[in-house]
């Protein structure tokens, strides 16, 4: 008989075997589109998302209709952990930004599975502490710092969770990540190019020099990377940290 390649989300992929074999009859595989709306602000959440290779944005709006992200989630968490709190309306909108696969769960199921404890309730406990400082200092991010470093530690970010250099993002949807205007974006992307961190064209960022967009980034993407590979190490112990 062969078996099922194991997950490549690292929440689901730490698990032990008999845990993991419990719950793959519940998570269903399916492919996540760009620009794919998983939830709006109050709408009752009736899936989890655990990504593989896609990666979503969280984004909080403001009641005059701007719109900011606040989060990212890719193979290291989950979307929609607030239902893991016992939360059935989705705080905010969650937005594919990178397609790819995913794994999905009902809520319902997720909630039976956490009530047992064990590891998954332990690894998404661990997750949701991570998550909470990311949005956290991504608040701080944008209050304080330059565009050019916002864009260079949101597309560390990004390439952290995409793993590739390769990034199909339009100025116009990273004004919206950013919650700036266009023209901003374009400049601090004159910026980084002009360093040799990156190449850009329409509908596409290609990360040339890691080092150099580090250099470049403010201190909020350390902060973030630190709490990332930590998560990732609690998540499947023995495991190296994907490094770029």
């Amino acid at each position: 008989m062969v078996q099922p390649a194991p997950p490549k989300n690292r929440i689901l992929a730490g698990l032990p075997a008999s845990d993991l074999e419990r719950l793959l009859p519940q998570l269903e595989p399916v492919e996540l589109q760009h620009g794919q709306i998983l939830y709006m602000p109050g709408e009752v959440m009736k899936f989890v998302y655990f990504p593989e290779q896609s990666m979503v944005s969280l984004i909080s709006a403001t009641a005059s209709g701007v719109y900011v992200e606040t989060g990212i989630v890719g193979f290291e968490g989950m979307a929609g952990v607030s239902a893991v709190l016992g939360v059935d309306e989705s705080p905010y909108q969650a937005l594919v930004q990178y397609p790819d696969s995913a794994l999905r769960m009902r809520v319902d199921h997720l909630r039976e599975e956490f009530k047992l404890g064990g590891v998954l309730h332990a690894n998404l406990l661990r997750y949701i502490q991570t998550l909470l400082l990311q949005t956290s200092q991504i608040a701080a991010c944008n209050r304080l710092h330059s565009l050019s470093e916002r864009l260079a530690r949101w597309l560390l970010m990004s390439q952290d969770r995409c793993r590739t250099n390769d990034l199909p993002f339009t100025h116009e949807f990273l004004s919206l990540m950013l919650g700036t205007r266009r023209p901003g974006v374009t400049e601090a992307a004159i910026i980084l190019q002009a360093e040799g961190s990156i190449q850009y064209r329409r509908g596409h960022i290609k990360i040339t020099d890691r080092e150099v967009l580090e250099d470049h980034s403010c201190e909020c993407y350390p902060v973030i990377k630190k709490e990332f590979d930590l998560l990732i190490a609690s998540e499947t112990p023995g495991s190296s940290v994907p490094a770029f």
